[in-house]
């Protein structure tokens, strides 16, 4: 088990086992925050659901009014004027040929691709490249458009979104921002998130969707956070 240094246990000790309200939590987990670099901040989310039955699957994404925090890096699959549209809206990579065998290769220096409908056909040979990595683009999460929706695709993705999606464990990860966001951007960018979940609970899944929420940052202990206080915040988004 690994050993923790005592900042860690102090804060660990101050935010003890019990819940605590949003606000309090963002609070503390800005506190804590303290090491020399500006530390992610993640929202863990687990379900009931179980994924291993097609109809209690969750894959969505939720628009991050504040960004992650980080610099998003764009590949867009297009053509022609949908291309250079995706160029203008700030895509940081346009693939071709040769990028198509790159990927092949094993690159994947960018965080999320854009494709044009017109492109699937094409690309479709990716997705043992991508899907392991969760790259490869899906309608389902807003990541294959119509041509003439490719800039705004861009721009919304370049703005920052967080994708919804479980684990084997049922469970959720979403990072929501870093520790230097002041505690009203990190708010609003959970309860978009926890909004987005409860939004998308399967007809399979019977009772509560959701059985325990975490937030936490990089270097910071777990904060579990009142199901009940949350979905007060979340409830007006």
């Amino acid at each position: 088990m690994a050993k923790h240094g005592k900042r860690y246990r102090d804060a660990a000790d101050e935010i003890g086992f019990e819940t605590h309200n949003p606000q309090e939590a963002v609070a503390l987990a800005k506190k804590y925050a303290t090491a020399k670099f500006d530390e992610a901040v993640e929202f863990h989310v687990s379900t009931s659901a179980d994924p291993r039955h097609a109809d209690q699957q969750i894959r969505e994404v939720a628009e991050l009014p504040h960004g992650t925090g980080k610099q998003v890096r764009i590949l867009v699959f297009a053509e022609g004027e949908a291309a250079e549209a995706a160029k203008e809206a700030g895509a940081d990579f346009i693939a071709d040929d040769e990028t198509i065998k790159r990927i092949e290769g094993g690159w994947a220096d960018f965080d999320t691709a854009i494709a044009t409908t017109d492109q699937m056909a094409k690309i479709g040979r990716l997705g043992r490249y991508l899907g392991r990595r969760g790259l490869m683009p899906n309608p389902r999460t807003g990541t294959v458009v119509a041509p003439d929706a490719i800039a705004n695709a861009v721009s919304s993705a370049k703005k920052g979104r967080s994708e919804v999606r479980m684990d084997k464990q049922a469970v959720i990860h979403t990072r929501i921002g870093v520790a230097s966001f002041s505690e009203a951007q990190i708010m609003e960018n959970m309860t978009s998130v926890y909004s987005k979940i409860m939004q998308a609970k399967p007809e399979g899944v019977k009772g509560n969707l959701v059985s325990s929420a975490t937030l936490t940052t990089t270097m910071g202990p777990g904060i579990k956070l009142d199901l009940s206080e949350l979905e007060a915040s979340s409830r007006s988004v």
